[in-house]
């Protein structure tokens, strides 16, 4: 779909790219706000150059040249948001999804359809993900492995590796270079849903496709649900097409809503982050809490497993939101083993780190202190408080 973009390579900051990226074209067309097209279908009087852009999309997958066909085959609000995600991600192309369930399915049916149904895989993942792999839903079959054993786990007919990194629910990092070289030709897809390419850009370090939950940060706002794979334009050319045939289109008022998340990204992230950083120390200094898992890349998710019940925890929350998702301007806590990854099975599960005591807490913009007295009363039994440090705890 042509929308008149400029989508030529720049050198501007991702801060620039996240505020433009997706918006060049918009003073030239009178315009400052991205218009929103809900329309479904489109007219068109020559219907023989219809037929042969339909045949052109069936052929490649490529965006059709010239104005929208039909809004299942794409969308120029969701294009617009596409745009700007792979030019914070550094890749050619990217391609949205109802939900990132639907961007995950869909690539494994890409690569199903070439015969190519063997996944290797590193645990933790998302609680779903690993579901949708371990029960063959979509007729994959999974090898579950450690990253130093990705190269040793693959069989001709493997198709894809995915990793997460940092992880949900424990924040455990993989060294994604390294990784990805031990893939050789066997594309590596990295779930960067909680790093955000604010941290992490997975393409720069040998991923061809990149994985994200664009309901969690990418919107931001709790208001949305998404996802999105960026990845080289041959691969979104097939990720077109199981879009067009499956349906699992993203509404264009979802794609101008995450268009308009992405502009704060870059703040929401590193605001999200300090304040992160510092419960997370604060926790680490905490009696009442047995351990904190905190990524070395920072980020705005804190794990932490604590002596006494989690789920007392849980239900002394005031301020934070006891709540699945992640990613909002506001602070949502979580209990894994009860939800996110309650259909893992339990010894899957502990194994991967993912202990029953284990609660994962999703940092928003609130005031620290704010959020540590909440956090403090919820604890129970009041500890000294720590004081406020730089010191950033890691698990």
């Amino acid at each position: 779909m042509d929308n008149g973009m400029d989508t030529r390579r720049t050198t501007r900051a991702l801060a620039t790219e996240a505020v433009h990226a997706g918006r060049d074209d918009l003073a030239g067309l009178g315009l400052h706000a991205p218009p929103i097209d809900l329309s479904t279908t489109y007219p068109s009087y020559d219907s023989r150059a219809e037929a042969a852009r339909i045949d052109a999309f069936a052929t490649t997958g490529a965006e059709p040249d010239g104005p929208p066909v039909y809004g299942r085959l794409g969308n120029p609000t969701v294009a617009r948001f596409e745009t700007a995600l792979a030019r914070l991600e550094g890749t050619e192309s990217a391609v949205a999804f109802a939900s990132g369930m639907a961007a995950l399915s869909a690539v494994l049916l890409v690569r199903g359809s070439m015969g190519l149904r063997h996944v290797v895989a590193v645990r933790p993942l998302y609680g779903c993900s690993d579901h949708l792999l371990t029960a063959g839903l979509l007729g994959s079959e999974v090898t579950w492995t450690d990253p130093a054993g990705v190269a040793d786990a693959l069989r001709p007919d493997t198709g894809l590796v995915l990793v997460e990194s940092p992880a949900n629910p424990t924040l455990a990092e993989i060294d994604l270079r390294a990784v990805a070289h031990a893939c050789g030709s066997v594309p590596l897809l990295v779930d960067n849903t909680f790093a955000t390419p604010v941290l992490q850009r997975p393409a720069e370090q040998g991923a061809r496709l990149v994985l994200h939950s664009a309901t969690k940060y990418l919107g931001g706002h709790g208001d949305v649900l998404a996802g999105v794979v960026a990845c080289d334009e041959e691969f979104a050319g097939k990720l077109r097409q199981v879009r067009f045939a499956t349906g699992g289109v993203l509404h264009p008022l979802a794609g101008y809503l995450l268009l308009r998340g992405l502009s704060t990204l870059p703040v929401r992230v590193r605001a999200a982050s300090a304040n992160a950083a510092e419960l997370a120390a604060r926790l680490a200094a905490d009696p009442r809490v047995a351990r904190v898992h905190y990524p070395s890349i920072g980020g705005a998710m804190v794990a932490f497993e604590v002596h006494g019940d989690p789920h007392a925890v849980i239900a002394g929350v005031r301020l934070i939101t006891p709540a699945v998702s992640l990613g909002s301007v506001d602070s949502l806590i979580q209990h894994p083993a009860s939800i996110s990854h309650r259909i893992v099975d339990a010894d899957d599960r502990r194994d991967a780190g993912v202990s029953d005591r284990l609660l994962r807490l999703s940092v928003g913009l609130e005031d620290i202190e704010d959020l540590w007295t909440d956090l403090d009363q919820a604890l129970g039994t009041p500890a000294r408080r720590p004081a406020p440090t730089e010191a950033v705890a890691r698990g």
